[in-house]
């Protein structure tokens, strides 16, 4: 019974292996027409760590920037397992997000479904895709500029800076994703800071996080393995919340996103609690690392700090002490605007994304074969000099005549995945910052860059010095 086991698993390892080779130099001998040019570098790893090497997340990275010199703007490699067509091209990368679910289909590597389920809109293709994103962007729509929501956002950023009144210095990345958790979980699961279910979602939430970028290894004990355990336990709190609210029902006076989801008929409940996973995700990490770029960059351009601080002292001047910020103050703090999207594209929180060829895809002299990976490389577009002048600068400035939804700016995506928590996002960047700028001054330890890593981090977490404290 042991040898069968054990001759089970070497044929199966050898199985996967001889797959991997397979899938590796197959490409290289088939006539597969005018594909880019390029290299497929190391057999099975391809050349995936040089392109995963660390490098600031204002730049190109020397993988790109070699690649591009040597092969142009579009080129084939072998990534994450795959023979794959890299795009840093403007016009290519438009094409691919506006042809989703037609050409090109969302292909993350199979690890990531693992973690994020297979519910997940991160993943999820086809209808499956369409309901979920349609649900979100309701909520968005009825949620954005609701006196509640905004009042939540305001109080909790208010309470952040409060707690740092006595304090020199801050760690500035772990009080970012404390306020965005916060309030993400306030208006996701209408839970306060103090309540145990919120500590407890906490504590997996960031196990789960930790297991994002971990190697894919299910053994017990391993960060991914972890990560799927602590998934499956933030589920099982979701149900039972879910479940409580069903018990309640009439009763209830929660205005969160919570109870306007269980309404929703067209989701099944699975996909519901992983509905709410994905709000927890896209709320947390990707919002507060926002704001931590926004913070870094002031750090660089005293001018643009101060633009700010003019623009939010206008804008107080007109209420009372403690008057709540409103939607009207939202649509007021333009240059606060110019300065959220300067910092998504001089950052580039998001470097690229992961898609599939669904069909072979005749595009200009050259054809992306059917089942290859397709990555088009945002960062390489925000950072192109033909495109935007002093390119590798941050000069918040160019939004005054530069147009946020235009082809070579895609930080949030585009086309049937652009991102539905856009406008939330920038809503808490800007009603913090109000607050910040109002009340402190501070500077950053120059060598604390944001690192595409892949996924952009500061390495020493931001840690800001601060100088002056009003409040």
């Amino acid at each position: 019974m042991a040898g069968g086991f054990w001759l089970s698993l070497v044929v199966g390892m050898f199985g996967f292996l001889f797959g991997l080779i397979l899938n590796h130099f197959l490409p290289l001998f088939l006539r597969l027409g005018p594909v880019p040019r390029g290299t497929f570098g190391w057999p099975i790893l391809g050349e995936t760590l040089r392109f995963l090497k660390p490098h600031p997340s204002n730049s190109l990275g020397a993988f790109l920037q070699d690649h591009c010199s040597r092969y142009g703007k579009v080129f084939k490699s072998h990534l994450f397992l795959s023979p794959t067509v890299v795009s840093c091209d403007q016009e290519l990368n438009y094409f691919i997000l506006q042809n989703e679910g037609k050409l090109f289909e969302c292909s993350y590597p199979k690890p990531i479904h693992g973690i994020l389920g297979k519910n997940s809109m991160l993943v999820a293709v086809g209808d499956t895709h369409k309901r979920l994103r349609n649900v979100a962007l309701s909520l968005v729509t009825i949620t954005k500029s609701k006196p509640e929501f905004l009042h939540d956002i305001e109080t909790t950023a208010i309470r952040i800076l409060h707690s740092w009144k006595e304090k020199s210095q801050v760690i500035f990345c772990e009080e970012a994703r404390k306020f965005t958790f916060n309030v993400i979980v306030k208006q996701m699961l209408g839970l306060t800071p103090d309540e145990p279910q919120t500590t407890r979602i906490l504590e997996d939430f960031l196990t789960f996080m930790r297991g994002l970028i971990s190697l894919p290894l299910y053994i017990p004990g391993t960060p991914y393995a972890r990560a799927v355990q602590a998934r499956s336990r933030i589920c099982s709190t979701v149900k039972a919340i879910i479940e409580e609210r069903k018990r309640n029902a009439g009763n209830s006076r929660k205005s969160d996103f919570l109870e306007i989801l269980l309404t929703v008929n067209t989701l099944s409940e699975e996909e519901k609690v992983s509905f709410v996973l994905d709000s927890l995700l896209g709320g947390y990490e990707t919002t507060s690392l926002l704001m931590a770029m926004v913070v870094h960059f002031l750090c660089q351009s005293p001018l643009a700090l101060q633009q700010l601080k003019v623009e939010h002292q206008k804008i107080r001047s007109v209420k009372q002490k403690d008057e709540k910020l409103n939607w009207e103050d939202y649509k007021k703090m333009e240059f606060t605007q110019n300065v959220i999207n300067e910092a998504l594209r001089y950052g580039n929180i998001v470097k690229f994304v992961h898609r599939k060829a669904l069909k072979d895809v005749k595009y200009r002299d050259y054809l992306i074969p059917s089942g290859w990976k397709v990555l088009p490389v945002f960062s390489a577009v925000h950072l192109d000099p033909t495109l935007h002048a002093s390119a590798f600068q941050f000069h918040p400035w160019r939004w005054e005549s530069q147009d946020q939804m235009c082809k070579k700016f895609t930080a949030f995506g585009g086309g049937a995945r652009y991102c539905p928590g856009s406008d939330l996002a920038k809503v808490e960047v800007a009603f913090f910052l109000h607050h910040l700028v109002l009340s402190f001054r501070w500077r950053s330890i120059e060598d604390d860059l944001p690192l595409a890593y892949p996924y952009v981090e500061f390495q020493k977490g931001l840690v800001l010095l601060l100088d002056h404290c009003s409040i």
